[in-house]
């Protein structure tokens, strides 16, 4: 076995925060190397000693709103290679949206709930540190109701050109990489993309919220538990 994944784990509550750490320190994959209760004291942890992956409660001192998804936007600027698990009570796709909205690589939006099995909970952070993402399924069910669940997927729907488009949207890529990726000019790539949304019936969303929700169901695609998804080729240009 490889180095354990390396993890600073943030949440106010103390009974939460040592049930946590004692799930995850008796894995052999994992290494708690601090614990913190407040955004401040996680960022600074970080900047101290940047670990593979945070794992994060969604609210925090100081204003206990939605700190864990703001340390995941200052990571994303600050600490490019650090992987963010945000653990959350709010089952409204809102949070995720905004969580993945600067790309999923490296993030996932997991429910609390998903503490009580620790093996989804360490699945999530080992694919995380390796640069892939996760979802909770029930997230997935709220943001894309039952249409998504029928037994006939709207992803199927696609062509396969679309799902090279769309597996290219999920790491992270704006319209001229997917471009040069996969030998397009731009406009065809928009096209292609206005095909997927017209597809996933996410016509009427706003430009942001059709990416970021496509992506989810591309994530979603084979969830039985947590949604995840691999990491990226390590040749893939972002």
């Amino acid at each position: 076995m490889g180095m354990p994944v390396r993890v600073v784990l943030a949440e106010d509550h103390y009974l939460v925060r040592e049930g946590v750490r004692r799930l995850l320190e008796a894995r052999p994959e994992i290494e708690v190397v601090a614990a913190c209760d407040d955004l401040d004291s996680l960022l600074e942890a970080v900047a101290a000693d940047p670990p593979d992956v945070v794992v994060t409660d969604i609210r925090m001192p100081p204003g206990n709103l939605d700190e864990g998804i703001r340390a995941a936007e200052r990571l994303r600027a600050t600490h490019p290679g650090v992987g963010v698990v945000v653990l959350s009570q709010y089952l409204e796709p809102a949070y995720a949206l905004a969580l993945f909205e600067g790309g999923t690589e490296r993030r996932a939006y997991l429910l609390k709930e998903r503490v009580r099995d620790v093996e989804q909970l360490v699945g999530a952070i080992v694919a995380v540190a390796a640069g892939g993402s996760a979802i909770d399924p029930k997230v997935v069910e709220a943001l894309v109701g039952a249409t998504a669940r029928r037994e006939r997927s709207p992803l199927g729907e696609l062509t396969p050109r679309e799902r090279d488009v769309l597996r290219e949207m999920a790491e992270g890529k704006n319209n001229a990489s997917i471009a040069a990726s996969l030998f397009l000019t731009e406009r065809s790539v928009e096209k292609v993309i206005h095909s997927i949304f017209r597809k996933l019936g996410l016509g009427w969303e706003t430009s942001v919220h059709k990416r970021v929700k496509a992506v989810i169901l591309y994530l979603a695609e084979e969830a039985g538990t947590v949604a995840v998804t691999p990491a990226p080729p390590a040749d893939a240009a972002s």
